[in-house]
């Protein structure tokens, strides 16, 4: 059997939060993201205006004792400055950083952060798709 054409690429994620109201703050007032739909009060769709995030509240028995299965997310920008920019931006709004900017070997800028879920998210500037 033949494989199908191409996707156009991962633009859906969907997480469980234990606070879903910070992590939606984190991500619409910090990151930038809107609100798409909000079906119920435990979930919420947010998007930058080519991707979609959801947000799933987290029921209170919801095992949060393993490890993190998903590494992290990664948000996409257009040059390598934004990159120090978001850097500032962020820890100036008291996020917690897991490793500042660096360059990478192919050209990429990044750094990792903690949104309010303890969920790793990357800022990019990535060439091949920045």
């Amino acid at each position: 059997m033949k494989r199908p054409q191409a996707t156009s690429g991962m633009r859906h994620v969907a997480i469980f939060v234990s606070d879903l109201e910070s992590c939606e703050q984190f991500y619409v007032e910090l990151l930038g993201m809107k609100v798409e739909w909000r079906p119920d009060p435990d979930n919420v769709y947010l998007t930058s205006g080519n991707d979609n995030l959801a947000l799933h509240r987290a029921n209170a028995d919801f095992d949060t004792s393993g490890a993190q299965k998903l590494d992290h997310i990664g948000f996409i920008i257009n040059t390598p400055e934004q990159v120090d920019q978001w850097f500032e931006f962020l820890q100036f709004n008291d996020v917690a950083i897991r490793q500042p900017p660096r360059t990478h070997r192919d050209g990429a800028r990044s750094f990792y952060c903690y949104d309010p879920a303890h969920t790793v998210v990357q800022i990019i500037y990535h060439p091949p798709i920045s």
